[in-house]
């Protein structure tokens, strides 16, 4: 009777027995794919530190790639009575996958072109991650434009464009005119001059050169002009009125106003980092106490966005780029901070920020691996005048003196300590 009884139950207790297995396995297999998933972001994870050392891969680079429908949307999911617009929602499949290619690999599926950007350079250069604001402005970053091709108008800035200015003259022995209110204005008395002791004894330890030495200024050019490039009246001039001040304030710098349109066999404006590179180079090779090297450009945007009133007087604003494709950026940014955090304390408005950008938006290093006091700055816009360059030249001269000076003391100050 027993054996009957266990005879029939025999096919349940397999049919237990098989669906305990199947259910393991399944369990398993999904256990396993779970793993491999979170192994393999991971690694890519790791892998995108490794290669590309930027911020654009944090919450402001998600906020960079996709639009202000995306978010809106999101909000729609938790706030049911939040206005919809009638259109596909763009918290779609083929949205969500396009978000995560842009935030793994740095290309855009939409755009072909940074298909290319990495390997072919200029062609996605405008495109900048901000890291730290700035008192001079909104979020408008900074515009790069290779000479010939058509800038931004805007109509607002076409009627506000000044013509040349009295004190816009190429010849940097003329003073520049000083804000009547400027906040916090230092003690001229205090500031190394000419007759001051404190000098570097005859020794360069700066360095300012133009990898763009022929932009230019519409105010500056002849009038129709469509081109804001010029190989007379430059960016060079800006860069060695900056140079004069320095030396005036005690610190031997070094210019260079090389034209690598003329010299450069073979030019192409999309090498222009690699020309002044070999620049640097010599520059450095010929002056071994060259420590501090500057990049000075002018930028592409419009009057509105470039130009600062400070005591009644107008400067031309300045941009601080980053290039993260060097390793060490965050010692280049530090150096640039320390000079921003100064202009926002004594000219609040001339500065609009810091900006960084990787490979994959142009350059991505800018001749910074060479110092850890290395900067590419933009001073004003195609719509500013020579005049207002200058005063901004005057302005970095003395705040980079006064930084590099109180580096000095706080150099001698440690010596004692560090010879015990």
């Amino acid at each position: 009777m027993r054996r009957i009884i266990f005879m029939a139950q025999r096919p349940r207790l397999k049919y237990r027995i098989r669906r305990m297995l199947v259910t393991g396995k399944a369990y398993l297999a999904l256990s396993l794919i779970s793993m491999t998933v979170v192994l393999l972001l991971g690694l890519g994870g790791i892998v995108q530190n490794v290669l590309a050392a930027s911020p654009v891969q944090s919450m402001k680079g998600f906020a960079a790639s996709v639009s202000g429908s995306f978010f809106a949307s999101l909000l729609g999911m938790e706030l049911p009575h939040m206005d919809k617009q009638e259109e596909k929602s763009p918290v779609s499949a083929s949205r969500l996958a396009s978000f995560l290619v842009r935030w793994m690999t740095e290309l855009n599926p939409d755009d072909p072109k940074s298909l290319l950007a990495l390997e072919m350079p200029g062609m996605d250069r405008d495109s900048a991650v901000l890291l730290r604001p700035g008192s001079g402005g909104g979020g408008e970053a900074p515009e790069d434009h290779e000479p010939g091709q058509d800038l931004p108008s805007d109509e607002e800035d076409l009627n506000e464009t000044p013509s040349p200015e009295s004190g816009a003259s190429p010849d940097v022995s003329e003073p520049s005119p000083e804000p009547s209110a400027a906040p916090e204005k230092p003690d001229a008395s205090k500031a190394p001059g000419p007759g001051d002791r404190q000098t570097t004894e005859g020794r360069k330890v700066v360095f300012i050169y133009h990898s763009h030495n022929r932009e230019s200024w519409y105010p500056e050019l002849k009038e129709g002009t469509k081109d804001p490039n010029s190989d007379t009246v430059n960016v060079t001039l800006v860069g060695k009125r900056m140079a004069d001040q320095l030396e005036k304030r005690g610190i031997g710098t070094v210019h260079s106003d090389k034209d690598y349109a003329s010299t450069v066999k073979g030019y192409n404006w999309n090498y222009s980092y690699k020309y002044s590179l070999q620049t640097v180079k010599e520059a450095i090779a010929e002056n071994k106490d060259l420590k501090i090297f500057f990049d000075i450009h002018r930028d592409s945007q419009r009057r509105s966005k470039t130009t600062a009133t400070i005591g009644g007087v107008a400067y031309a604003q300045v941009y601080f780029i980053i290039g993260h494709r060097n390793p060490n950026w965050e010692k280049n940014e530090a150096f640039a901070n320390s000079i921003h955090q100064m202009l926002e304390k004594k000219y609040p408005g001339l500065s609009r920020g810091i900006w960084g950008k990787t490979a994959a938006t142009g350059n991505g290093e800018y001749n910074q691996s060479v110092s850890p006091d290395s900067v590419l700055i933009e001073i004003g816009g195609v719509d500013n005048t020579l005049a207002e360059c200058y005063r901004t030249a005057d302005v970095l001269a003395e705040v980079i003196a006064e930084i590099y000076w109180e580096r000095q003391g706080a150099v001698k100050a440690d010596a004692p300590a560090q010879t015990k």
